[in-house]
């Protein structure tokens, strides 16, 4: 409430584009929306696992001070050197955590309106969130699940667990907080 949060974003997608058929609200344009808004802070935000077509709409995320660590980037830097990063960008600050199912390779969450080859895996998005523990976390959503898209179920399985890892590492963010 009192100061713009920093942001792990773990996405294909940036999620900063303009409008869209109109409207500035669309779920390719939230934190493009956030940062004018002043409650997200671009220079304390980095967003991982950033792939696929929509690089032209990017741009924002570069122009605004945003760190973005594209899959191959997070691939080259190994996973531990990605946390290391993460921890830097967002600080001491309070930080928000953002997942969508798209930042995971479709092998695992197909379940999702916008997939993109490529991603990463479970396994390296659980790893990622528990590295996390320790800084000043205030929430964290995970988005983007289209049941219709997986009768398997999968997806939403993958979805509820990254959820469960952030409530974890948020929980005690803000029980040490209240001590």
């Amino acid at each position: 409430r009192d100061e713009p949060v920093g942001l792990v974003h773990i996405d294909a997608h940036a999620d900063t584009g303009g409008a869209f058929n109109g409207s500035k609200f669309h779920h390719g344009g939230p934190f493009r929306n956030a940062a004018i808004a002043g409650v997200l802070d671009p220079e304390r935000t980095i967003q991982i696992g950033i792939r696929g077509r929509a690089s032209p709409q990017w741009d924002f995320s570069y122009d605004t001070g945003m760190r973005v660590v594209t899959v191959e980037e997070f691939y080259a830097m190994g996973l531990e050197e990605v946390i290391k990063e993460a921890r830097r960008i967002v600080g001491d600050g309070p930080t928000y955590i953002s997942f969508d199912v798209d930042g995971i390779d479709p092998a695992f969450t197909p379940g999702t309106g916008t997939p993109e080859v490529g991603g990463l895996t479970p396994r390296e998005v659980q790893q990622l969130i528990r590295g996390l523990r320790g800084l000043h976390l205030v929430g964290g959503d995970a988005v983007e699940v289209a049941p219709p898209y997986d009768p398997t179920g999968n997806t939403a399985l993958v979805a509820a667990t990254m959820m469960w890892e952030m409530l974890c590492v948020i929980a005690e963010s803000l029980s040490g907080r209240r001590a």
